[in-house]
């Protein structure tokens, strides 16, 4: 792909753009701990990339006794209160990035699993216009690893998909972009 083609860029958000993944891990464990559950390393690897809703089926596997929306729900929560309470801890060179993104007039679109209020929290950390458009992980039929978050980032910014680049971290994301 050359700079001629290069329609858009596609983000990633936890992992990618800020190190949330601690303030996930401690809204996960919250709820683990609760109920007596450990946190395993197979559990953990399993959960990076994942959409919100598969996470918290396997936490009902495991014996978490709320329905997946209140797993969601509580996890947002924790996750928005420690962005809230300071600045994210962005990824290096993430925001220089984004910048150069934009002067060049390269579209960016933030494409995550988390849902919409957390990521409009995080945007709203970033100039104006830096985002073209969100694909969050409650607007979606299939998560990631299925290519639908991807395909409509893509769409939304009006561009065909094989003139974009995607931004990931995690293998379940880069299934997704691929």
């Amino acid at each position: 792909m050359t700079e001629q083609n290069l329609a858009a860029v596609l983000w990633d958000m936890d992992g990618t753009l800020i190190d949330s993944e601690p303030l996930w891990l401690e809204a996960e464990l919250a709820i683990l701990d609760r109920y007596g559950i450990p946190m395993t390393p197979q559990l953990r690897d399993s959960l990076i990339g994942s959409g919100l809703w598969d996470a918290a089926e396997s936490f009902r596997e495991l014996g978490v006794p709320l329905s997946a929306d209140e797993i969601v729900a509580e996890w947002a929560v924790h996750v928005g209160a420690g962005l809230a309470s300071t600045e994210p801890a962005w990824r290096p060179g993430a925001p220089e990035l984004l910048a150069s993104l934009v002067d060049a007039g390269i579209p960016c679109a933030l494409v995550t699993m988390s849902v919409r209020t957390l990521a409009e929290q995080v945007v709203r950390l970033l100039p104006a216009g830096t985002f073209s458009t969100i694909v969050a992980g409650d607007e979606v039929d299939h998560a990631k690893p299925h290519p639908e978050p991807y395909l409509r980032g893509a769409a939304a910014l009006g561009v065909p998909i094989e003139q974009c680049i995607a931004l990931e971290d995690s293998l379940t994301g880069l299934r997704s972009a691929v």
